[in-house]
């Protein structure tokens, strides 16, 4: 299992998903400067949360346009993981990696606690080690109101991407969307922070799932290509 974790600038939980990947991986995680026009030999690719750019023009609108991200897309294409957390998962939206766009919270405030979760999807590379029942993980945002049309959101459910909804919706998230996949099931974003999660320090260890699952996902398919 070989991971990296880019940092842009305004980046504030690079170090806390480099821990918990480590922690979770058993196994020292690269990391990756948004200026670097390419990524090392990884299996899963972390863009972590915070405020890229300090949310200049629109969340993740500059980090999307970083030269790493041309480098990420690549990984992707072969069938490589990438989990976006937060403002990861604003910036996925913004380079096109997931659909929808992530915009104020329904009431304009800054919004950071824990929130109790639904696994909308348990068959997926990012969920499959999670059991029945709602998990509590933390949210830290301002700007993660999901939304996307009508037909985006019909193909979504459709197809089961939905990975987690909200079961008291923090930021008026159309259909209580918390993370959501790409067709391939490779690529999650979310707004919930599953790295704050990790251990009974923290006050929960419902982020620790996550990252089994896609443990168990590449090891079982021996690596990204």
């Amino acid at each position: 299992m070989r991971a990296a974790v880019v940092t842009f600038p305004g980046s504030n939980c690079d170090r806390d998903l480099v821990v918990a990947m480590e922690a979770c991986f058993g196994r020292p995680v690269a990391r990756v400067w948004h200026a670097d026009s390419e990524l090392p030999p990884v299996d899963l690719v972390g863009l972590p949360g915070g405020f890229s750019w300090g949310d200049y023009l629109r969340c993740g609108a500059i980090a999307a346009r970083a030269p790493i991200m041309a480098a990420v897309r690549r990984h992707a294409e072969r069938g490589g993981y990438v989990l976006g957390i937060c403002n990861g998962f604003q910036i996925l939206t913004e380079a096109g990696l997931l659909p929808g766009a992530l915009v104020r919270n329904a009431g304009l405030r800054f919004v950071c606690r824990p929130v109790r979760l639904l696994v909308a999807n348990r068959n997926s590379a990012f969920t499959s080690a999670y059991g029945e029942g709602p998990v509590t993980i933390p949210v830290a945002h301002h700007d993660g109101n999901y939304v996307i049309d009508r037909e985006g959101l019909a193909r979504l459910e459709g197809e089961g991407r939905i990975a987690f909804r909200y079961l008291d919706n923090p930021n008026g998230s159309v259909a209580d969307i918390a993370g959501v996949l790409d067709p391939r099931g490779r690529i999650l974003g979310m707004m919930p922070h599953p790295e704050r999660a990790v251990d009974p320090l923290l006050g929960s260890e419902d982020g620790k799932p996550l990252f089994a699952s896609v443990l168990a996902a590449i090891g079982g398919r021996g690596g990204s290509p």
